[in-house]
C-alpha cells in the first residue's frame, strides 16, 4: 500500500476540483496542509481565527501541497491572489490569514463570514490571543 498525498486530485482535476468546493461548500480554506496537520503558519493562523467562528466541522479545508502550481493558479482565476492560505464564504474570496486577521480585530469578519457571533472582540487590542504565524 502507498500513501497518496494528493488525495486522488491530479493537477490537471484541480479546477474542476475548486469550482466544486466553492460551488457546494458555505466556508472552503484552501491551506497547505489540513486540519490536524497544517503545514504553514499563515495557514495554521487562517484556521485559528476561522474557528472562533465556525466549529472545526463547518470549515472546508484543501490541502493545496500536492499540486500547488495547479491550485495556485486555479485559484487566482476565482481571487487575483496567489498566495496561500485563501479563504472564501459562499464562493466569494474574503482574503488570507492577514486580512482574516485584520476583519477580526476591526470586529467585522462574523459578518463577512455571515454569522451572528459575539466574541467580545477589543479592536484595538494589540493582542488577540492569536500566535504569530512563524
Amino acid at each position: 500500500m502507498t500513501f497518496d498525498p494528493s488525495g486522488g486530485v491530479a493537477p490537471d482535476d484541480v479546477e474542476t476540483r475548486v469550482d466544486s468546493l466553492l460551488e457546494g461548500n458555505e466556508l472552503v480554506l484552501f491551506m497547505k496542509g489540513n486540519k490536524l496537520m497544517p503545514q504553514c503558519g499563515y495557514s495554521q493562523k487562517a484556521l485559528d481565527i476561522l474557528g472562533r467562528y465556525h466549529d472545526a466541522d463547518d470549515i472546508v479545508t484543501e490541502d493545496v501541497l500536492p499540486a500547488l502550481d495547479a491550485y495556485r493558479a486555479a485559484l487566482e482565476e476565482h481571487s487575483g491572489w496567489e498566495t496561500i492560505p485563501q479563504t472564501f464564504v459562499d464562493g466569494e474570496f474574503i482574503g488570507g490569514s492577514d486580512i482574516l486577521e485584520e476583519l477580526h480585530q476591526r470586529g467585522e469578519l462574523a459578518d463577512e463570514l455571515g454569522v451572528d457571533v459575539d466574541l467580545d472582540v477589543d479592536p484595538d487590542a494589540d493582542d488577540d490571543g492569536l500566535e504569530a504565524p512563524f
